[in-house]
């Protein structure tokens, strides 16, 4: 049967008490003993009540002294007592007595850290380690002011995120940016693992979020993560010029070192730099080590810069067959297409094209890229007006671009303004007996059915 306060306090009152007066932080007991253990109990008590009346600058010093005099008598004594002193900072007018109540609050985190595994035999739901010192972090980046350190304050949540990963709070993952940005601000060596710093903190919050099982945890972890892609755009380090500065000596240096190779490649990918010499350069690298499918395509891209398209589609084709994830796989298949093209191989560049779809059809660029196709070699039959029928299909692939993936409406209206006017006139189809509304097949290598409009 649990013993409630009072039924505690009379049972301790009843013993001997003036030999074994103890503080808990003395003998290692949870509330100390005699005396000190009626005291404590009896400022539990109060700085309680204190608190759920909302009264923090009374609650103040009965909790301070539990705090202080037993320190794993109840978790309480952590969350309560950030409440109180976050409150007390906030009130404060002297910043003398501000720095004092911002000490103790990272006290408070130090010392709940200290006792954590005795203060988890208390709850049903144990606290860990990388949670606290998060939370440390976070008050330490409000809280500090002008005595605010962020080399300090660097570590704290770079420890924090480590021993959390996907499991971190929210405002963990912004602060770890805010705080790695500021550290860019004052040190420009500080680029290359900035650059890292938001692709962990990205891999976390994306983990995180498939995770969420609700709405509100979503939500929190939606705007976490756009607010950490607007530190890294705003940081101006987010461009290829950048990128191939940092990385290009380094490269040369670590062409042996397979997971530096493979940090660079994922780097350039993401940020579509993949035209850069270091790409190139890191790929061919990795190539050699490790062959992958990202490594094979960079080695493709570097081909098809160099002007060797033979060997760029042999590389294009071992990153197909060796990518597992379908949206690598679907761009591959476009980057080939593209070679292809280029050599004006529209039949097979158009397969490539439509295998990039098959493995993602919610990318819109390999239908801008089969109308374009179709748009430079229009001609398949002697009647100029029919050829002309061609750009229909033109238009229908671009209709149908806009349609799958909204991120290309605005080029794929240009291209249809632009090929609009190459339409054939009423007149000249009604020689043919054609009008609108009437399908046309078109034939040859292009081999589609299109609509007059």
């Amino acid at each position: 049967m649990k013993m409630n306060w009072f039924t505690m306090l009379v049972a301790i009152s009843l013993c001997p008490i003036s030999v074994f007066a103890q503080k808990g932080v003395e003998d290692g007991s949870r509330f100390g003993h005699g005396e000190d253990s009626i005291r404590c109990l009896q400022n539990i008590s109060i700085y309680t009540k204190y608190v759920k009346t909302n009264n923090l600058k009374d609650a103040y010093t009965p909790w301070k002294a539990v705090f202080t005099e037993a320190p794993w008598a109840q978790t309480g004594i952590y969350t309560n007592g950030a409440k109180i002193l976050r409150a007390l900072i906030a009130e404060s007018k002297d910043e003398a007595q501000q720095k004092v109540y911002v000490d103790e609050l990272m006290a408070v985190h130090d010392q709940c850290i200290n006792y954590l595994d005795k203060l988890n035999t208390l709850v049903k739901t144990p606290r860990s380690k990388g949670a606290i010192l998060g939370m440390k972090t976070h008050d330490y980046i409000i809280f500090t002011g002008r005595d605010f350190d962020v080399n300090k304050a660097y570590e704290m949540g770079k420890e924090a995120i480590g021993l959390e990963k996907a499991n971190s709070n929210y405002f963990m993952l912004q602060d770890m940016m805010d705080i790695s940005l500021r550290k860019l601000k004052a040190d420009e060596n500080h680029k290359e693992q900035f650059i890292q710093d938001y692709l962990t903190v990205s891999e976390y919050a994306d983990a995180a979020f498939k995770a969420a099982t609700n709405e509100r945890d979503k939500k929190l972890l939606k705007t976490a993560k756009d607010i950490i892609d607007a530190y890294f755009i705003n940081s101006g380090t987010a461009t290829c010029e950048n990128l191939q500065a940092i990385y290009g000596p380094k490269v040369e240096q670590n062409k042996t070192n397979l997971e530096y190779l493979k940090q660079v490649i994922s780097v350039m990918q993401m940020l579509k730099c993949t035209n850069e010499d270091v790409y190139f350069a890191a790929s061919e690298a990795a190539h050699a080590i490790e062959p992958t499918s990202e490594t094979a395509a960079g080695c493709g891209y570097m081909c098809y810069k160099k002007g060797d398209m033979d060997k760029s589609m042999q590389y294009f084709n071992e990153a197909i067959e060796r990518a597992q994830d379908n949206g690598k796989k679907a761009d591959y298949y476009y980057n080939a297409a593209i070679v292809l093209f280029s050599q004006k191989q529209l039949a097979r560049a158009k397969q490539y094209a439509l295998e990039s779809i098959q493995a993602n059809g919610n990318n819109g660029k390999p239908y801008i890229l089969i109308a374009q196709m179709y748009a430079s070699n229009p001609n398949w039959n002697d009647e100029q007006a029919l050829n002309q029928c061609t750009y229909f299909a033109v238009i229908d692939k671009l209709q149908k671009a806009k349609s799958v993936d909204p991120s290309v409406t605005e080029e794929a209206d240009k291209l249809i303004h632009t090929y609009t006017a190459h339409t054939p006139k009423d007149k000249d189809l009604f020689f043919l007996g054609l009008k609108e509304g009437d399908t046309v097949t078109i034939n040859g290598w292009i081999d589609e059915k299109t609509i007059i409009r």
